[in-house]
């Protein structure tokens, strides 16, 4: 079968990466593209007074699924460059297939927008088959890997996650990458396991962090219980000997978190609940009376760490960036914050998009990068930042020493 690595990396090829030799961090020309967008003022001098310091990786910079800006998420190639870039820490989104093996993917029901399956001999699989665009009607599909087994999934080929919601054929549909994004790197990608993104992070001088995704199935499924789902995900660090204070495993399941606390404490002390308070009604960010959240009573229920989306850390005062009354009141219960995600969103001109919705009346730019960083992380103190790409966090943590 195509693109099979073994145990230890094995079949990776040499000219992506030697197992157990820590890659080279360079910055490549973005860093200095966005500050060169800055403002003058102590920012832009601060960051262009390192440019020539040595590149080092650091673990406040999060590698996003690797580094999607350029590169087929959640493959080997995707996160080879995002520590080639720094990124101290390397996510794979936990999924699992139909024979229950955990892979890395985005979603369980991302499968027509980020592999080949709808042009593929798998199609028929898909648990909602392509349908092409009619009239006022977008083109659907969905496509699980609950439908495949890990066979079958290692067949697909990866691809820039888009989708050409106008199509009327499957080659059409497998359309609309973003403008800002390419298929340059796209060829050949490599999916992984689960288990294989541990080898190679591990290969990579990288520590870890895992989300355990969302099922789109019901669950048990086929017998597998979430409480399964949550301990296998565990139990593969455990296998592959990598100590717990190198995994912050994720969920958006305040009940996933609480399972690792409970059963597996060592990894439960740096379980990272990711905050969709965002989708409660009447929520806002700058009121604490709509908060769905406790954040005292999370700490006390042996919470550490919780993940918002950058927005939600962030406001705007008397014409300036600060913290949020949700970071000020978060902080304060001793939580500490990690976030999401830095250049997901693409050219900021147009004042940004929902990662930005927060600053956006003072977004103008690409230098908002910069600007929306440096008061997550010297106001608002957050401990890492996912990006898309990570070159840019890790320039301004080396900078700042973080």
């Amino acid at each position: 079968m195509r693109r099979i690595f073994a145990s230890a990396l094995l079949a990776l090829s040499p000219t992506l990466v030697a197992a157990d030799v820590v890659p080279h961090v360079s910055y490549g020309p973005r860093p200095a593209y966005l500050i060169d967008k800055l403002p003058e003022g102590t920012l832009k001098s601060t960051l262009q007074a390192c440019a020539a310091q040595t590149p080092a990786a650091s673990t406040f910079s999060i590698g996003h699924r690797g580094a999607p800006l350029l590169f087929p998420e959640h493959t080997v190639e995707s996160n080879v460059a995002a520590a080639r870039m720094g990124a101290g820490i390397l996510e794979c989104d936990v999924t699992f297939t139909k024979d229950l093996e955990l892979v890395c993917r985005h979603a369980q029901n991302d499968l027509h927008t980020t592999t080949d399956i709808l042009t593929s001999d798998l199609a028929a699989t898909c648990a909602t088959p392509f349908a092409p665009a009619t009239g006022g009607t977008p083109a659907t599909a969905e496509c699980r890997t609950s439908e495949l087994t890990l066979a079958e999934f290692r067949t697909l080929t990866p691809k820039m996650d888009s989708s050409d919601k106008s199509a009327t054929t499957p080659e059409e549909y497998q359309g609309g990458v973003a403008g800002y994004r390419t298929t340059l790197y796209a060829d050949q990608a490599q999916t992984m396991t689960h288990a294989e993104s541990i080898a190679l992070f591990k290969s990579l001088g990288t520590k870890f962090t895992p989300e355990l995704k969302s099922p789109a199935v019901e669950m048990p499924f086929n017998g597998f219980t979430q409480a399964d789902y949550a301990q296998k995900l565990i139990d593969e660090y455990k296998a592959a000997g990598i100590p717990p204070s190198d995994v912050w495993p994720q969920s958006f399941d305040l009940q996933d978190v609480l399972y690792w606390i409970e059963n597996e404490p060592e990894f439960g002390k740096q379980a990272v609940l990711l905050d969709a308070s965002y989708r409660a009604a009447g929520f806002d960010h700058t009121n604490p009376e709509t908060f769905p959240l406790d954040f005292a009573e999370l700490r006390a229920k042996g919470v550490n760490y919780l993940a918002p989306p950058t927005w939600m850390l962030l406001t705007v005062e008397d014409g300036r960036i600060v913290p949020s009354p949700y970071a000020t009141e978060a902080s304060a219960a001793g939580l500490n914050l990690i976030t999401w995600t830095l250049e997901r969103s693409g050219p900021l001109s147009s004042g940004g998009d929902w990662y930005f919705q927060s600053v956006a009346d003072l977004t103008r730019d690409d230098s908002m990068y910069y600007q929306m960083l440096d008061v997550l992380a010297q106001d608002v103190g957050v401990k890492g930042v996912f990006s898309d790409w990570p070159a840019t966090v890790t320039y301004y943590a080396n900078c700042m020493g973080l």
